[in-house]
């Protein structure tokens, strides 16, 4: 780890210092305690499902892997870490910490996880739990069990990335553009999806259950199943178009990219990734400080309504197939989201640090960010068109439909739909793009 990276951090914990104090005196508290969790025990069976920590825990600090750890803040003193170092001989004993970020800590080690108690504060009365394990805190004596004014305000300011979780966010979207390339090569070599998810994840550096989520790795038809899972181990007959959703995570912060490429470099689908792509960039432009979030993606289906049309998809004007939600069945998702420390990164609704909701507009229900944009932030930006036969079947069945080229349709159903994604800092002056900065096409 670079200093320049130390220092990041030594200025992250700060920052969170003082929104710490900030909750703490609106709300009456002397301390937050946040869980990082526990393990959860697979059903009649003896092994755990693989541990994800509390997001609260990881703003925090980058240890993501070991449940029953506690951290009590009081955005004054030094924070404690209640660090669990089990004595095990069946698994890998976390080591003591001695990273970057350990300094930063006052650390006490925990050797059984029911006995943490001892190492709490007796009196909990003014202690504001933040967990999952609601019965735990209970149990401990916390009466004060995630707090909302707390949530809500902590939640609002996580939209606002710090410097060093801005360095955590490019290097993890460094790692995934070298996974990205690698399940490119992999395609264009024929590659099942099992394959391609092998190279992906070999490229990256990272398990299944280290990236940040379920790697989308879609093959012809598949594409147009937006969170597509399943990883075929049978090759397709032929290999017609690739849709790769799929990230990386660097300190607990993620990357969350997305490209489609067509086997025939030459062929119309093609031709309608270049002119999906222009719309991404279009759209990537948008997005400035006090311009609204909602109001990129309603360009999104102005945009794409005009892709509709240029490619015979459907006749007509891009206002009436906006208003005929003809647009809408091709493009049925929101345009991004906030990224951070969670892939759909939290505060996306929010108007203000109490928590004060703005709903998405009543006809776009899956956009998951109504909020203003703001220096700090970082987004996804990420149209696409797909050919989805349940909502084709739908619009089938209206007065639309006589607007609709179903033959053309047909045709480009075995290439399932395109979807493009990047990762954006906003700054004040201009827009960081990280994924295209690293070269990946």
């Amino acid at each position: 780890m670079s200093a320049s990276y130390h220092l990041h951090y030594q200025a992250h914990i700060a920052t969170l210092q003082q929104r710490c104090r900030e909750v703490l005196l609106r709300e009456n508290l002397d301390a937050l305690v946040i869980h990082s969790g526990q393990a959860k025990r697979k059903f009649l069976d003896d092994m755990d499902y693989p541990f994800k920590a509390n997001p609260l825990f990881k703003a925090w600090l980058p240890v993501v892997d070991n449940p029953h750890c506690w951290l009590l803040v009081d955005g004054v003193n030094k924070p404690k870490l209640i660090f669990y170092r089990p004595k095990d001989f069946w698994h890998k004993v976390p080591d003591v910490p001695a990273d970057f970020w350990a300094e930063y800590f006052d650390i006490q080690l925990l050797e059984k996880a029911n006995q943490v108690e001892a190492l709490l504060p007796y009196d909990k009365g003014r202690l504001a739990y933040l967990g999952e394990y609601l019965e735990v805190a209970r149990a401990l004596g916390f009466t004060e069990i995630n707090p909302e004014p707390v949530i809500s305000y902590l939640h609002y300011y996580r939209a606002y990335k710090t410097d060093y979780e801005l360095a955590c966010m490019r290097q993890a979207n460094k790692l995934a553009v070298a996974g990205h390339n690698a399940a490119r090569q992999a395609f264009y070599a024929k590659g099942s999806e099992f394959d391609i998810q092998q190279a992906y994840l070999a490229a990256v550096g990272q398990t299944e259950n280290e990236v940040p989520y379920g790697n989308i790795i879609a093959l012809n038809e598949h594409a147009a199943i937006l969170h597509y899972t399943a990883l075929g181990r049978t090759k397709p007959l032929q290999h017609h178009s690739f849709l790769i959703d799929a990230g990386a995570e660097c300190n607990g912060y993620a990357a969350d990219i997305t490209r489609t490429y067509s086997f025939d470099s030459h062929n119309e689908f093609a031709q309608l990734i270049t002119a999906v792509n222009r719309v991404h960039l279009q759209l990537v432009d948008m997005l400035k400080p006090g311009i609204k979030y909602s109001d990129i993606h309603l360009q999104a289906h102005q945009l794409l309504a005009q892709v509709l049309l240029d490619f015979n998809f459907a006749t007509g004007s891009v206002e009436s197939l906006i208003a005929g939600d003809i647009c809408r069945t091709f493009f049925p998702h929101g345009i991004g989201h906030h990224l951070g420390l969670q892939v759909h990164d939290v505060g996306g609704f929010m108007a203000d640090e109490r928590g004060t909701h703005v709903a998405p507009p009543e006809q776009h229900p899956f956009l998951r960010c109504t909020r203003l944009i703001e220096p700090g932030m970082v987004f996804t930006i990420e149209p696409g068109l797909y050919f989805i036969d349940s909502l084709l079947a739908d619009l089938k069945q209206t007065n639309e439909a006589k607007a609709v080229n179903w033959d053309k349709i047909a045709a480009f159903s075995q290439f399932g739909g395109i979807r493009i994604e990047d990762n954006i800092i906003v700054h004040r002056e201009r827009n960081e793009n990280m994924t295209r900065e690293l070269q990946l096409p």
